[in-house]
């Protein structure tokens, strides 16, 4: 029987970025998971805020699921003593296996593969695929950006304006922690 209740998937850069609050919101955001028995899924790099929201996870006593495709493995330095390592062929395999193992999607700050991520995850929901939450950190306002093209979007008449509710911006990882806790189900009790 797992110790996870839940499973989260945590996109974020596989660099650490500019800001030191980048990697500390990924080190906080897997000791978080971990302690309220949360699994880890992630693209299972040990580079970038990858290897530190993974390291602070298994560091707390929590259980990672990491998906790579082989390509990557060198490049993202695939971490291989996770509590699940699995590799892909392709890319968008490693992202269907992620969204499969998943109940809940986080982004952190990254960059282009981050955004591939987001979108896809975004576009799947607003198709009907999934109702599955999704969760912004916006660390040190870095998704400020990001969430004004969610408005421009809907502005400029691309979207609906429920593509606003597709994604749940919060501020730190607190508001990530409750945010959670209200969207996902309950741990069961024996």
């Amino acid at each position: 029987m797992p110790k996870y209740t839940c499973s989260v998937c945590v996109f974020c850069g596989s660099r650490p970025g500019t800001a030191p609050g980048y990697v500390a919101a990924a080190q906080e955001t897997g000791r978080m998971l971990a302690a309220n028995g949360w699994r880890l899924v992630y693209g299972a790099g040990d580079v970038g805020l990858m290897g530190e929201v993974a390291r602070a996870t298994q560091g707390a006593g929590g259980e990672t699921f990491g998906v790579i495709p082989v390509h990557l493995l060198g490049m993202e330095v695939g971490k291989r003593d996770l509590s699940t390592f699995v590799v892909t062929e392709t890319m968008h395999e490693r992202k269907k296996v992620m969204y499969m193992n998943s109940d809940a999607f986080v982004v952190l700050p990254g960059g282009a593969g981050t955004l591939d991520e987001l979108f896809e995850i975004v576009t799947w929901r607003q198709i009907g695929l999934h109702d599955k939450p999704v969760f912004v950190v916006n660390t040190e306002g870095y998704w400020d950006p990001l969430i004004a093209m969610f408005d421009a979007v809907v502005a400029g008449g691309f979207a609906a304006p429920s593509l606003r509710d597709f994604i749940t911006p919060v501020a730190d990882i607190p508001a990530l922690r409750a945010a959670l806790a209200a969207a996902l189900p309950a741990p069961a009790t024996t």
